[in-house]
């Protein structure tokens, strides 16, 4: 069956960068609207027009250099910086000193705030602090001494850019965690059903031709010690698996990235029953609804292949002449398949010794299929009065499910 490529981006700091693009629309409106509203106070207000001429064509040209990490580059960085400096160091020269006197805004007003949040959001805390140094020292010389409405003001520019660039190094911190987190949970999902394949198939061979071997003798007793020493080897590789190391991306703009390797769910959905009629036999009774039992293909695959796992468990453990009988209910929101045996029983604590010993017909092909798709097993077993395994699978998928 072929497999598809899920890729999942994950950028917390994207959606402050759009926020800093409108910001410096804003901003650069709103500086225009104190020049208009106080034009009164310009000895030179030809200087200001022109410098607000050039404001505007820089802040609408270089949206796109404030659209992402990537994007805005150190020389980017420099110049806007460079070009909000230059407008606070020129206001003295072009407006009276009643202005200045009176507290009155520098001629590119709060957008230089943006220029520090970009360095803020590209390089963090440590650039914010560097690009607010000058930016404070520019308003001091501006206003000719440390009046206490500068004073607060650079200050809190020198605060909010320095608090945000440590988010954002806090935000990026997380989303590399994140994305580890994902890819050791897509390759532990990616090793769980690797391990239900092989026990469904190569281990269990290698067990029949230990035991086969063992009762023929000879070389066939040499062939099914090696088999059995195989079957040892494969399930300690099964059970502890490697994890790759986690991928982020090769564009910083797109933040942290997981691929995940997920089983295509095309098609509609399938009758359970049909997958489930192959196990019916002379030993094998199966009881099902009158109606079609309908899951999603992967769904009704996987939660076959758990009640073929638990059938294989019956003749293993209970015995070939060991009964055992399939009961399918079709409920409002989950289907529920029980299969039952009269054989033995399984002891206390044999499961979970099985499972220490690497071998996971329960823990894997049965449990671990079920809680793949949203489900469940239990198991219930009484020694002398045999087995009972009851399995839950929802008729939504739970990736289908947060997705409505």
């Amino acid at each position: 069956m072929s497999r598809r490529e899920r890729v999942i981006r994950m950028s917390v700091e994207q959606p402050l960068w759009r926020a800093l693009t409108g910001y410096r629309v804003l901003t650069l409106l709103y500086a225009i609207g104190l020049f208009a509203s106080a034009y009164e106070d310009y000895d030179r207000a030809g200087v200001a027009i022109a410098y607000y001429a050039v404001l505007t064509v820089w802040t609408l040209a270089t949206l796109p250099r404030v659209q992402n990490a990537a994007a805005c580059t150190k020389r980017f960085l420099a110049v806007d910086l460079a070009i909000a400096l230059t407008g606070i160091v020129l206001t003295p020269w072009v407006v009276t000193q009643g202005h200045i006197d009176r507290g009155g805004s520098t001629l590119p007003s709060i957008w230089t705030a943006g220029s520090v949040l970009a360095y803020a959001l590209k390089g963090g805390w440590r650039w914010a602090a560097f690009a607010s140094t000058p930016v404070a020292a520019a308003n001091l010389v501006e206003r000719g001494h440390p009046a206490r409405d500068t004073v607060h003001n650079v200050i809190l520019v020198w605060v909010a850019s320095i608090a945000i660039g440590y988010v954002v190094e806090v935000a990026r911190a997380s989303e590399r965690t994140l994305a580890r987190a994902l890819e050791i949970e897509a390759a532990t999902r990616e090793r769980e059903r690797l391990a239900r394949d092989i026990h469904d198939g190569v281990l269990q061979v290698l067990a029949m031709v230990q035991r086969r071997g063992a009762v023929l003798g000879g070389e066939a007793a040499e062939l099914g010690r090696m088999a059995g020493e195989q079957e040892v080897a494969l399930r300690t590789l099964v059970s502890g698996g490697l994890v790759p190391p986690s991928r982020v991306s090769e564009d910083e703009a797109e933040g942290a990235v997981v691929r995940l390797v997920e089983e295509p769910d095309d098609g509609g959905p399938v009758d359970l029953r049909t997958l489930l009629s192959r196990y019916a036999g002379s030993r094998v009774s199966l009881a099902e609804p009158g109606a079609p039992v309908e899951l999603p293909p992967g769904a009704a695959r996987e939660l076959a292949a758990a009640v073929g796992a638990a059938l294989d468990n019956v003749r293993r453990h209970a015995g070939a002449e060991a009964r055992a009988w399939i009961l399918v209910e079709d409920e409002p929101g989950e289907v529920v398949v029980t299969v039952r045996d009269d054989g033995p029983g399984i002891p206390e604590g044999r499961l979970a010794q099985a499972e220490g010993e690497g071998r996971l017909g329960v823990a894997q092909s049965i449990r671990g299929r079920l809680r793949d798709l949203g489900g469940g097993a239990e198991l219930f077993s009484t020694p002398g009065q045999g087995t009972e395994v009851e399995l839950k699978v929802p008729k939504v998928s739970p990736g289908k499910a947060e997705r409505r």
